[in-house]
């Protein structure tokens, strides 16, 4: 199995009540996508991140595969979530991907 995670940090010009909605967007749409898309086996998008971390928001989704990973990357459901909710309103991204037992 491989996990996928990423911290999002939301754009600062988006104002408090901007970032909370697109916050709640986010989650809604992504974990929408579990068993839509096959290999797919758990997404979670974490909204309510302590101070002291380096971003607004987590996903954490695990894959049957690596290349079930990659499809889905390029899957056009999650592409359209990804270039209509996520990327527009996001200053930076950083992904960690791994095997787990």
């Amino acid at each position: 199995m491989v996990r996928h995670v990423i911290i999002w940090e939301l754009k600062s010009e988006l104002s408090p009540k901007e970032q909370e909605t697109r916050k709640q967007l986010i989650k809604q749409e992504l974990e929408s996508l579990k068993g839509k898309i096959d290999g797919l086996l758990s997404i979670q998008v974490f909204t309510e991140l302590l101070e002291s971390s380096n971003g607004s928001l987590m996903l954490d989704s695990t894959f049957e595969s690596e290349a079930a990973l990659k499809a889905y990357s390029v899957h056009p459901q999650h592409l359209k979530v990804a270039e209509n909710i996520v990327r527009p309103y996001v200053s930076q991204r950083k992904c960690a991907d791994f095997e787990i037992q």
